[in-house]
């Protein structure tokens, strides 16, 4: 038997899960995508020469900033007192890395601030270089780990 989906009601219409019960406890998310791209735009990146400025800047900021406004994006999630959010982008020779990690003491978790920021932070790299190269493309957005809150910690299988 199919396993209960907590955002419907017993009709099968959308609501936002009550978590008022839970325990406030810390909440760590670790998401992760990529943004292919031309070995050339990488290297526009690595040297600072898209025309639009500081790649990595923008999209780091934008990443935690995406994060911070989950709950007015994804409309059944909580908003969440985010304790700590961190964007890290590394160059690869066909693409950026991008690894988000969100943290908070909340009753839910964090899965999708985590998430959110990476999204936001490869939709940014890539506004900020389409100029240069409009075949690039967003890969791969999963969460990696999440720990706290009463299903325990999961860590994806690489």
């Amino acid at each position: 038997m199919p396993e209960k989906l907590s955002h419907l009601d017993e009709n099968g219409r959308a609501q936002m899960v009550d978590v008022s019960a839970k325990a406030a406890t810390k909440r760590v998310a670790l998401a992760r995508g990529f943004v292919r791209m031309k070995s050339s735009t990488v290297q526009m990146i690595a040297e600072g020469k898209v025309p639009k400025g500081d790649v990595f800047a923008a999209a780091r900021v934008a990443g935690i900033m995406g994060a911070k406004q989950t709950s007015s994006l994804i409309p059944l999630t909580h908003p969440l007192a985010l304790t700590s959010v961190a964007v890290d982008l590394e160059a690869k020779k066909d693409g950026v890395a991008i690894e988000a990690r969100a943290e908070c003491i909340e009753r839910t978790g964090v899965e999708m601030e985590s998430m959110t920021a990476v999204a936001v932070a490869a939709l940014t790299i890539y506004d900020m270089c389409k100029a240069v190269d409009r075949e690039m493309m967003i890969e791969g957005i999963c969460l990696v780990r999440k720990e706290g809150g009463k299903s325990g910690t999961y860590q994806r299988a690489e």
